[in-house]
């Protein structure tokens, strides 16, 4: 087989939807600033590490979405790994309009941009390179520092699947 295309799917968006959706995720917030200094956040699952040397993670974005602009042009954003404990905060940066900081603990990173407090881990990133794919943009972010919470052997990771938020349960 030598294809130099792919072939015409056979589902529909839906059973594409659903098949994706028996992936199990993390479930990070994204952070930046805008030019205007205020704080952008956004609620994403798609995350994922490419490479140790050097550090690179992904995520990605539609390219609909109302803070697109200020994300492809930025310098550096933050990626939060949420916490199971955290939900109230990943629905409140997944739907609230306006100030989704407001009473929102947070500190600010080398680039000042915000890091969320109690969040798992995190990655300060330079924001490298950006992949227009259908539609959503890839970004890969180049790790310039990173953390991880200090109570992190007590905590769950927020995980998405099927269309829900849950809390990995331990198999051994």
């Amino acid at each position: 087989m030598n294809a130099t295309r792919a072939a015409t799917p056979d589902f529909d968006s839906d059973a594409f939807r659903a098949a994706l959706g028996q992936f199990a995720t993390g479930v990070t917030i994204i952070t930046t600033r805008a030019e205007d200094g205020g704080l952008i956040g956004i609620t994403a699952s798609s995350f994922n590490s490419v490479s140790l040397t050097p550090p690179l993670i992904l995520w990605s974005l539609a390219t609909r979405a109302g803070s697109m602009r200020v994300f492809r042009g930025n310098s550096h954003y933050v990626v939060n790994v949420l916490a199971a404990n955290q939900i109230d905060l990943c629905k409140r940066f997944a739907t609230v309009k306006g100030d989704r900081f407001a009473g929102v603990p947070y500190t600010l990173s080398a680039s000042g941009v915000p890091i969320l407090d109690g969040a798992l881990a995190w990655f300060e990133c330079h924001n490298r390179s950006r992949y227009d794919e259908g539609d959503h943009v890839i970004f890969v972010g180049e790790v310039e520092r990173c953390g991880v919470h200090p109570d992190t052997h007590m905590q769950m990771p927020l995980i998405f699947h099927a269309g829900r938020f849950h809390k990995p349960q331990s198999l051994g």
